[in-house]
This record gives structure tokens, C-alpha cells and sequence, in this order.
């Protein structure tokens, strides 16, 4: 193959050693003997080729490219180097160059003198071609004479290679010389090299053993051309196919196969199929399989329990007496054979049959005894008095093993069970009602085992599917039991104490048993009753009361123990209901008991409820008047009764001045004798606003505390006042007692400044300026208000107009305390410079207009001597110190 620029040009090389010649010593070699012919594909240029060879003087190539060997030839002559032919283009001095090698022909006897043909081989000519008159002048029509059979090759040949299978002919080859060819797979496609054909003697031959699992059949193409390489005949086809030979064995899909068999299966039940391939052909006795069975594991009960299709596989019984309980599983070898099973020339395999037989109820549970015995004391419950055994051929934890045990007799009242242990499969004979030992001291019970699925079609249940169960009751002190419990009685309210009520007694359910019981009170809310010992006779200790917190619904429980005299004792409760009959015995109320109202009403009414502790007749309806005193209710107020239960109070005049006011209301009951009661109406009158909501402060603090909390905080406030007073006399008088000193001292030994210069928490250097001549003589103190703005100290008041506060005369009377309190706290609420800064201000009589002047500043002990404190003799003995102290001169 040649390339040239983008054209591809080919040189065909057409080579033919005649495999049959023998290596000649004295003859040059002619066409017959060695003949090479290389055509040229041009590519469609058109110009003029000649060929030239690499071994002139060996061979020779003609103009038509046929080659010629010049003299004898030997094997390493050809093996030397490739002969290679070049094509040259005369036009324009282009060449191409193909290389041919050369192998030496087959040898064949040295004493062979002439040039011989395979004889015997099966002949294959092309058809002949025929002329149909009509088309005389015209292209002719090719016709096939016969079809060619098929050639057959046995696979794994072992005989010499190449192996001769036909010839092919034409009989065009008597009048020219001719070169045969194979195409296809097989030849020149892959697998290549497999067959080859003669191009002289158009003898095809196979090169290699053939293999039938691979490549069952090849399709070949035979073509005849002359030397030109110009198709003589058309081209036939050829097949080859392989002959199957026996040289696979059968192969099993699973080597173990896996299959059930119910146990007690008839004979003739199919268990299960296995299968095996052969890669042989199965249209042959090579892939012709048949089955049998080699050996079975274990031999019981027959050595045969099963057989085999010999030609599917499939697999069934043919005896009886599968039984799971003494063979659970057979082993099987199963031997598959070709040739259809001929043990002489086929080739067998072996594979294994796994059998299990599976279970089936053909074994009923049976008892390991007839009679079982148990005991149980009696009141017990979920008690297991006794375990029934049983014994169950078949498989575990199946439902034809699993029993279920019923009760067929001696239980009548329900009062065992028998549940399925279900690790164990024995029966738990279990208590499930309490047993009276009193009733009944023993229980025979009959007890029948059976499995969860029936039992198998022929198989009867034995004697030992049903015992007996004995049971003995344990005789046990039981607790005395109140009857009735509860017990009810009616009685009506008020009954006095050591009163008799009842008699509540219990009884001894242990009849067997000499014992005594005694009771006890074990509940008694209220403590109203008291119960004998010994009798159970009850009496009363209280007053009976309906309207008692501990009666719900009119009734009142109380409990009672009784236990009696047995080793250990035993107790039981009873309970008493006493349902109490209302009686008259409680006068009615108002309801509610307070309320508010503005000075101006609108509307002017409100209603009220009457409510009284007893029951209906002894409540409502009732009756609503107004008492006589004071004079003043029945002129304000008016009431109208709406209902049985209900009134409206109404305000008749048009105003009512703020405060608090208490209106007594008589209600009168309807009871058989009827109580009446003067209950009183606490109504708040009070300023409103537009929406009609209290404004008066006062009336807030009364609303919201009583009369005994505000004479207790007005206690509290005249305590702390009389301390501060206190205070401030001590103080007066210390200060006093400081300046009498300081007037001694020389200023210039006055020390208080190192005093000052520590007594300033985080002070500066600022603090070292202050004006000491100000202690010294305070009256020359500047006021606050015109103390410059930014060095004010952190701790000083704010600066804000002094508070208006209320001025008390010189000489006041004690009643008016009160008020100047009252008036100091509203003064002091609006006071911006209020605590922390001056507390004293609020109780005392400091402040703005008061005649001691300010205890904050350090002059009030030049105000003290003006003050008149004779005043205070009149408040009491505790003041009167405090006037002795201060009323007289400064000695």
C-alpha cells in the first residue's frame, strides 16, 4: 500500500509457491514452478507503469507484472531478503514499492520427478455458464447449474495440518491458467488463517484444529481469476461446518440444590427439579443428557425413598414413610450423563440434593402426668398455683407444637386460666378471681391440651391430652367487712351531743376462726362523732351543721376501722354517710357587702342580693327593709324589692356629699319560723369623672385599706414623728454644746481644717479652698440661690423653688396633728427636692415659714432660743421632757 500526496495507490501482490514442486537442482525454474504476479491500482492518473525487481538476477517481472525465478532456487536463498518490486510512473518519475517474502515450498520426496495433485479430494467446480438465445448480442445471463452441499470438519481434528478438504475447479483452467481465492471469515477476515486455498490447484485447506463451541459454521466465498487478476467465474459460496465431537462434560446450574418434602407425603410428590447443561451439541447424543440418582443419605426407611426423571430432572417420591420426628433430611447425589446416559461413552457430573422434610401435626401434645397438685392461699389473684407439662414430637416453636391448654370441668364460677408458656410450653394454671377458702377448700380442675392447628387427617388424640389439676385453698385471716359499706343515714342539723346515731358493725368472714373485733375512728372532719369500741354504737360529741365547710352536698362522711383479734391482725373500713336535713338556723345577709357610687349618680340605684346559709323554704324569697336608725337612711335612701332574692337600693336625693357610709338593711327570711337580720350596706360615695370612675384620692386609700389599716398607719407615722423630734432636740442640743467650745478657741489654733480636707469623698484640689470662716460663724452663710452655678457638690439639694409647705401656729392644739400630717404629705408628693436629700421635712415643722428655721442648716441654733415650746406639755408625758428642755433658757 502506497501513499501519494492525498491519493492511495495499491500494489497487489499475488504469490504462489507450488507446495508439491521438489527443490530442483538442474532446471531453471518456469511459470509452473514459481510464478509472482503484482498488480498496480493507478488511482485513475492513467499513466504508463514499469515494474522493476530488487533481485535482478534471480527473478525477472514482465511488463503485466508477472515474476519469474532465473535460476534454481534454495530454502535460505528465499529466507535471504525480501524481494522488493518497485512500480515506476514513466510521465512524471513517481515510484511505489511493495515487498514480497518468500518461503520455500513443502518438501516432498527427493525421488519425485514429475509435479503430482492430491488425489481423492471432493471436486468443486464453478457452474458453467450457459447462453440464452434470445439474447444473442447481448450481455449473457449467468445460471447456476446446482447448489453447492455444505462441507463438514470434525472439531478437534488431530491429523496433520494443513488438512485438505476439496478442490476447487473451473473449466475455463483447460484453456488458460487460473488463480483461486477464499474470502471471508476464516480466510482473510478474523479469524484469519484458519482456512487457506491453493491459488494453482484451487485445493481449500483447513490450518488448525477447529473448535464447534466457538464457531460452529464459517461461510466462505471461492472467486477464479486469471493472471490479469480478471474475474473468470462468479463467485460461490461455501459452508463449512464443524462436526461436533463429545468434549464437554455436563455441567449443573448449583452444584447443591435445596428442596422440601412435607413428612407423610404420598408416593408420586414431586419435591423439586434440578438441571445441568452440556455445551455439546444438544441435537447430537453429545449433548443428550440423562439423570439418576447415585446415592441417598440416610437409607431409612428404604434405600429408595426417591427417583428421578431421567431426562428433566425432576425429582418425586416413590415410597411411603416420610417422618420428620426420625429422618428431618435426605442427601441426594444426583448424576447427570451425555450420550444419552451411555455410561461407556458418555461424560457424566455430579451434583447434590439437599431434602428437608418439614413438619406437620402429626403428634398431639400429651401429658407427662394425669393429676398435677397445687395450693393457693385464697383472696389471691395472678397467682400460678401449678405447671402442666407436656411432651410434642413435633417441631419447636411451630403452631403444631405450641399448645393451648383449655378448662373442661370443675371450674364453674371462671376463677383459673391456663396461658402457654411460650419458651416452655407448659401450662400456668393461674388464679384470676379471688377463691373464698370459707366457700370452698379445694378444686379438682380437668384440663385439655390441644396444639394451635388440628392435627393431620387420620391422627386421633391419645389419653394423655387431658390430666387433672388438684388445688388446696390456704385458709388466711381475712379483714372484717362493714355491711352495708357505705352505710346512709338522714338526719336533721343541730343535733346536740351525745346524741345516738347509729350502729355501724362488721363482720368476721373468718368463720373458722374464734375472734373479736374492735373499732376505731380512722376519719372525722369535723369531730363530731365518737363510735364504742367494742359495739360499734355512734354517737355525737358536737353539734351537727349543715353550713359546715366539711358537708359537701349536704353530706358529711366519717370512717371507721375495725380489726379484729387474729396473728397478725387484720383490718377493714367502713364509711358513714350522714345526710343532714336543713333547718332554719341562719339569718340572711346582704350581698355584697360593699360598694361605691358616685356624688352625683346616674343612675342613681343599685342592686343587692340577700343570701342565707339554709336550703329552700328556709331562704327565699325574702323580705328587704330599711332600719329606722339613723334617722338620716330612710331620708337619703329608698329600697324596692325586684325578686324573691333580689332589691335596689336608690339614692333619693340628688347629691350625697364624698365618704363612707353604712346603711343597715333588714332581711327577713321565709323559713317556718323566720330570723330576720340587720345587715349593713358599706357604700362609698365619692368624686367622678366624666367616664364615672372614682377621683378622690381619699376615696382610694379608703377603697383600698380598712379603718384599722389607716389608724395603724397613722400609729406608725405619729411614732417615727416622736423619734424624729427627739432627734433633732439631741441634735439642738449637741450643736449647742459645740458652739459654747468654739467661742474658746483662738481661730488660729482651730484644727477642723484637716477635718475637711478628708471629710469630701473623691475630693480634689478644690476642696482645699473652702471657706472655713463659714464654720466659724455660720449666720454669714450665703443661701443657695445665689451660690454660683457649676461648683455645686454632687450630694447638694437641687436647685428648685422652696416647696410650699403647710405653717403650723406657734401654740397648736393636739387634735389638729392629723391634718398638719395629712397636708405635709401632699406638700411633700409634689416636692421635687423631697428625699434623700431632707427627710425630716415631711413630719416635722421645718421648712419655709417655720419659726425654727432649717435643722439641714448649720444656724438653726441661733432660731432655738425664739421658739416657743410650751406648747408641748399638752401632747403627753413623753413631751413634756422635751418642753422642759427647750422652754427654759439656754442654761
Amino acid at each position: 500500500m502506497f501513499v501519494i500526496g492525498e491519493k492511495l495507490c495499491l500494489l497487489t501482490v499475488f504469490l504462489s509457491l507450488s507446495p508439491w514442486l521438489p527443490q530442483l537442482q538442474s532446471h531453471v525454474l518456469s511459470l509452473l514452478s514459481l510464478s509472482l504476479t503484482v498488480k498496480f491500482v493507478n488511482c485513475g492518473q492513467g499513466g504508463l507503469v514499469q515494474f522493476e525487481c530488487s533481485n535482478p538476477s534471480d527473478f525477472h517481472i514482465e511488463a503485466d507484472g508477472v515474476v519469474y525465478a532465473l535460476r534454481p532456487l534454495t530454502a535460505s536463498t528465499l529466507r535471504a531478503v525480501p524481494l522488493v518490486i518497485v512500480a515506476r510512473d514513466e510521465t512524471n518519475q513517481q515510484q511505489w514499492q511493495t515487498q514480497v517474502r518468500l518461503t520455500p515450498p513443502i518438501a516432498v520426496p527427493e525421488h519425485s520427478q514429475m509435479i503430482s495433485l492430491s488425489q481423492g479430494l471432493q471436486e468443486i467446480w464453478f457452474p458453467s455458464r450457459q447462453t440464452d438465445s434470445s439474447s444473442v448480442g447481448q450481455l449473457k445471463r449467468m445460471k447456476r447449474d446446482w447448489v453447492i452441499p455444505p462441507i463438514n470438519v470434525p472439531e478437534n481434528s488431530r491429523g496433520e495440518f494443513p488438512q485438505d478438504l476439496v478442490r476447487i475447479r473451473s473449466d475455463n483452467d483447460k484453456n488458460r491458467s487460473l488463480r483461486y481465492s477464499v474470502t471471508g471469515p476464516g480466510a482473510d477476515q478474523p479469524p484469519t488463517g484458519i482456512f487457506i486455498i491453493h491459488p494453482i490447484s484451487g485445493e481449500l485447506s483447513v490450518m488448525k484444529p477447529l473448535d464447534r463451541e466457538h464457531i460452529s459454521n464459517f461461510h466462505l466465498r471461492a472467486h477464479a481469476v486469471d493472471l490479469n487478476g480478471n474475474q473468470v467465474e462468479s463467485p460461490i459460496d461455501i459452508v463449512i461446518n464443524v462436526i461436533d465431537m463429545n468434549d464437554n462434560r455436563p455441567e449443573f446450574i448449583h452444584q447443591i440444590w435445596n428442596g422440601t418434602i412435607p413428612e407423610g407425603s404420598k408416593p408420586g410428590t414431586f419435591v423439586m427439579t434440578v438441571t445441568s447443561v452440556d455445551k455439546d451439541d444438544p441435537k447430537t447424543a453429545n449433548g443428550m443428557l440423562r439423570y439418576k440418582i447415585v446415592s441417598q443419605n440416610p437409607e431409612s426407611p428404604t434405600s429408595n425413598m426417591f427417583t428421578i426423571n431421567n431426562k428433566t430432572g425432576g425429582i418425586i417420591t416413590v415410597a411411603a414413610g416420610l417422618d420428620r420426628e426420625k429422618v428431618p433430611q435426605y442427601t441426594l447425589i444426583i448424576q447427570a450423563t451425555d450420550m444419552e446416559g451411555n455410561p461407556m461413552y458418555g461424560l457424566s457430573n455430579t451434583a447434590t440434593a439437599v431434602i428437608k422434610v418439614t413438619d406437620i401435626n402429626d403428634n398431639p401434645p400429651e401429658f407427662t402426668a394425669e393429676t398435677f397438685f397445687g395450693e393457693v392461699p385464697e383472696n389471691r389473684v395472678n397467682v400460678i398455683v401449678a405447671n402442666l407439662t407436656v411432651t410434642d414430637k413435633d417441631q419447636p416453636n411451630t403452631p403444631a407444637w405450641n399448645t393451648v391448654y383449655k378448662i373442661t370441668g370443675g371450674d364453674p364460677t371462671g376463677r383459673f386460666s391456663v396461658p402457654t408458656d411460650p419458651t416452655t410450653n407448659e401450662g400456668l394454671v393461674t388464679v384470676v378471681k379471688p377463691i373464698d377458702y370459707e366457700i370452698s377448700r379445694t378444686y379438682v380442675l380437668t384440663v385439655v391440651a390441644v396444639n394451635e392447628v388440628s392435627l393431620a387427617r387420620g391422627i386421633h388424640s391419645p389419653r394423655q391430652s387431658t390430666a387433672t389439676v388438684s388445688i388446696r385453698v390456704i385458709d388466711v385471716n381475712e379483714s372484717p367487712n362493714f355491711e352495708p359499706n357505705p352505710k346512709l343515714i338522714k338526719l336533721e342539723e343541730g343535733m346536740q351531743p351525745e346524741s345516738a346515731l347509729t350502729t355501724f358493725t362488721a363482720q368476721d368472714p373468718d368463720r373458722f376462726m374464734q375472734q373479736t373485733i374492735r373499732y376505731t375512728r380512722l376519719s372525722d372532719p369535723a369531730n363530731w362523732l365518737r363510735i364504742d369500741p367494742n359495739t360499734g354504737h355512734i354517737t355525737t360529741i358536737a353539734v351537727l351543721d349543715r353550713e359546715s365547710p366539711y358537708v359537701k352536698d349536704n353530706m358529711y362522711s366519717a370512717t371507721f376501722l375495725a380489726s379484729d383479734s387474729g396473728i397478725p391482725p387484720a383490718s377493714g373500713t367502713g364509711t358513714l354517710q350522714i345526710f343532714l336535713l336543713d333547718i332554719n338556723d341562719n339569718a340572711p345577709h346582704v350581698y355584697p357587702q360593699e360598694t361605691e357610687m358616685c356624688e352625683k349618680p346616674e343612675p342613681n340605684g343599685f342592686n343587692i342580693t340577700a343570701l342565707d346559709g339554709d336550703l329552700s323554704p328556709n331562704a327565699g324569697p325574702f323580705a328587704f327593709e330599711l332600719a329606722n336608725r339613723p334617722s338620716d337612711v330612710r331620708r337619703n335612701w329608698t329600697i324596692t324589692r325586684l325578686s324573691g332574692d333580689f332589691a335596689q337600693l336608690s339614692l333619693k336625693i340628688g347629691f350625697l356629699e364624698s365618704g363612707i357610709y353604712e346603711i343597715p338593711i333588714i332581711i327577713t327570711d321565709s323559713g317556718n319560723l323566720p330570723m330576720s337580720n340587720t345587715s349593713y350596706l358599706r357604700v362609698k360615695v365619692c368624686q367622678c369623672d366624666h367616664n364615672g370612675d372614682c377621683t378622690d384620692q381619699q376615696h382610694i386609700v379608703a377603697a383600698g385599706l380598712g379603718t384599722g389599716a389607716i389608724i395603724a398607719i397613722l400609729l406608725c407615722i405619729i411614732i417615727l414623728l416622736i423619734l424624729v423630734l427627739l432627734f433633732v432636740v439631741w441634735m439642738k442640743r449637741r450643736d449647742k454644746e459645740r458652739q459654747a467650745k468654739q467661742l474658746l478657741i483662738d481661730p488660729e489654733d482651730d484644727v477642723r481644717d484637716n477635718i475637711l480636707k478628708y471629710d469630701e469623698e473623691g475630693g480634689g484640689e478644690e476642696d482645699q479652698d473652702y471657706d472655713l470662716s463659714q464654720l466659724q460663724q455660720p449666720d454669714t452663710i450665703e443661701p443657695d440661690a445665689i451660690k454660683p452655678v457649676g461648683i455645686r457638690r454632687m450630694d447638694e439639694r437641687p436647685l428648685h423653688p422652696e416647696p410650699q409647705y403647710p405653717i403650723r401656729s406657734a401654740a397648736p392644739h393636739p387634735g389638729d396633728i392629723g391634718d398638719f400630717i395629712n397636708e405635709g404629705l401632699k406638700a411633700a408628693d409634689n416636692d421635687p427636692t423631697a428625699p434623700p436629700y431632707d427627710s425630716l421635712l415631711v413630719f416635722d415643722y421645718e421648712g419655709s415659714g417655720s419659726t425654727a428655721g432649717s435643722l439641714s442648716s448649720l444656724n438653726s441654733s441661733s432660731s432655738g432660743g425664739d421658739q416657743d415650746y410650751d406648747y408641748l406639755n399638752d401632747w403627753g408625758p413623753r413631751f413634756r421632757k422635751l418642753a422642759d428642755m427647750y422652754g427654759g433658757s439656754d442654761d
